[in-house]
């Protein structure tokens, strides 16, 4: 058998496409080893396209977490689904995730009809089978592959890592030899301030009602300076309408205290050193679909007038 010494280092970048919630962020997180994209169980939870890296004495992966393929509703939709679907010609391969114990649904098929349109190898990956019968997964398998041809077809389970190892030394294989793209250490290409903002995001996601979700941005004003030995860390959260603000604020100001709280702990862990978090609440009205505000906000949306 041939030594690692031999063996030629490989490369690529590979797009995890998906409907909203199937559990593409926390493929993300488990293949990199630490949380590089936020999670929640509201839909549209990733928005801009998040790069995981993944490297090896052998390879080196570049997963790139696209934002869940909708239906557009406005600008800020509009560009969900434009960086979703411009990844599947810019990457080597593509794995579509889909949830074990959701039926095929018509965003399923929506998303099959684009993949049918790329030369891009494209793996089937089953997530959740955790939640479902073993004996299930054949016919839940055949339903996808009856419609599209697959390079591969791997079920696993994104939470509890079953069979991640075996997608990973698939995926490994088929890739072919290039260079190492960035630093082994390396998890993300996204700058701390777009992880700090993401963090602060997901708090008001888990922690606020179903109208408050969608109508959120998070800007990071500030993170340069320290006081004390504490990174100052200043940002404001957006929403749409004053009863959305008083929501996120709540009795008090205690969501918002909470939310400081928690969002803490995560930059702190994430930034490997003590933070003081300060949060401000501001009303930009109807800003998904300003594109001013959006371009500000990182979204690219000049692409899309």
């Amino acid at each position: 058998m041939a030594s690692n010494e031999n063996k030629q280092f490989v490369s690529g970048f590979v797009a995890i496409v998906g409907r909203p919630n199937v559990g593409k962020s926390t493929l993300m997180n488990r293949l990199v080893g630490e949380k590089v994209a936020i999670m929640s169980d509201k839909a549209q939870t990733t928005r801009n396209k998040i790069q995981g890296i993944y490297t090896t004495d052998s390879a080196q992966i570049v997963f790139v977490d696209t934002p869940g393929i909708h239906k557009p509703k406005n600008k800020l939709d509009d560009y969900m689904d434009a960086a979703a679907e411009s990844t599947l010609s810019e990457v080597d391969a593509i794995m579509f995730m889909v949830a074990a114990d959701d039926k095929i649904g018509p965003g399923d098929r929506y998303i099959m009809d684009l993949l049918t349109k790329t030369s891009t190898p494209v793996y089937l990956l089953v997530n959740k089978i955790d939640l479902v019968n073993p004996d299930a997964l054949p016919d839940i398998v055949a339903g996808y592959t009856e419609t599209l041809h697959f390079a591969g077809v791997y079920p696993i389970s994104a939470t509890q890592g079953n069979n991640v190892d075996e997608m990973l030394a698939g995926l490994e294989s088929h890739l072919k030899p290039g260079p190492q793209y960035y630093p082994a250490d390396q998890l993300t290409d996204h700058p701390e301030y777009f992880v700090v903002a993401e963090l602060i995001r997901e708090q008001v996601l888990q922690l606020t009602r179903e109208e408050i979700p969608h109508s959120v941005a998070v800007l990071v004003d500030s993170m340069n300076t320290r006081v004390a030995g504490k990174l100052q860390v200043h940002a404001t959260i957006y929403v749409e309408r004053d009863s959305q603000k008083g929501i996120v604020i709540g009795a008090g100001g205690k969501m918002l205290k909470r939310m400081g709280i928690n969002a803490r702990r995560e930059i702190e862990a994430l930034l490997g050193e003590k933070i003081n978090l300060k949060l401000w609440v501001k009303v930009q009205k109807n800003w998904r679909d300003d594109p001013k505000f959006l371009n500000q906000s990182g979204y690219n949306i000049k692409r899309l007038e």
